[in-house]
């Protein structure tokens, strides 16, 4: 299997899930020592002054900038063209970032072409992905994310022990035992009970000023009230004997006054 620039490049045909692994891995070593350890090597063999240049790694952990491959198409997948066109356009740590996440679009693009090439199943080919998905990639490790997802991710013991805790979460929902739906509990009652103060605020700005048409006393919001839809004055429900119940099989409301005044007229 011939490669650009040859280092490392040697007939090499990894035909199972572990031996194209195994290639893989080789290749991404490669491309970390040349972001990482190697970085100012790397730095200075992409001179922005010359052609088109790819940064590829090997199955062996070595890693090269050369020219793309003269053959086309080419034996494997090309890695990103010209990455020295912008290495003195960019900031370092930028410039290395772009590297790194084109790399890993060309590593597992060489993968999964020989997965294809040689024939890989479905489950193969998921077995595979979920193997290599098990390793950071090179742009989290070349950026520093994949130590904080180190740090974040919890031992096989702790998601047990949180898978048990979720279980006892649900199970303590039908008892309202558990802090967590408490305090969700009373945060809702908090915001139902501002919601109420709010439409109460209103409804005593809007009625404040209003006089009951029967006793002359003011609005308050914790009595019912009823309007009378002639002369469209309000009245205590007590004062009219009107209750909330009865309010709501009333289609058309008439205050004693109107009521009477319909009645006296001839």
């Amino acid at each position: 299997m011939e490669e650009g620039g040859g280092g490392g490049g040697a007939q090499y045909k990894p035909r199972t899930v572990e031996e194209v692994f195994r290639d893989f891995k080789g290749r991404r070593g490669a491309i970390l020592r040349a972001l990482t350890t190697d970085v100012q090597e790397f730095f200075q063999q992409c001179e922005p002054e010359k052609d088109n240049l790819c940064l590829y790694g090997f199955p062996n952990e070595v890693w090269e900038v050369n020219l793309p491959a003269e053959e086309v198409p080419p034996e494997l997948p090309e890695p990103a063209l010209g990455i020295n066109f912008v290495r003195d356009g960019m900031q370092e740590k930028d410039w290395l970032s772009l590297v790194a996440v084109h790399s890993d679009a060309w590593l597992l693009s060489v993968s999964f072409y020989l997965a294809s090439r040689f024939g890989f199943d479905k489950a193969d080919r998921k077995r595979l992905f979920n193997m290599i998905n098990e390793v950071p990639t090179v742009f989290e490790v070349v950026t520093g994310t994949a130590k904080n997802q180190t740090k974040e991710k919890p031992s096989s013991a702790n998601q047990n022990g949180n898978r048990s805790n979720s279980n006892s979460k649900v199970r303590s929902l039908d008892g309202k035992s558990s802090k967590t739906i408490q305090a969700m509990d009373e945060e809702g009652l908090e915001q139902e009970e501002k919601e109420k103060e709010e439409v109460d605020e209103e409804d005593e700005e809007e009625h404040g000023e209003t006089l009951c048409g029967a006793c002359g006393e003011n609005y308050a919001s914790d009595e019912f009230w009823i309007c009378c839809d002639m002369c469209e004055k309000w009245f205590h429900g007590t004062c009219v004997k009107i209750t909330p119940a009865r309010a709501e099989h009333i289609k058309h409301y008439k205050c004693p006054s109107c009521s009477s005044n319909k009645r006296a007229r001839p």
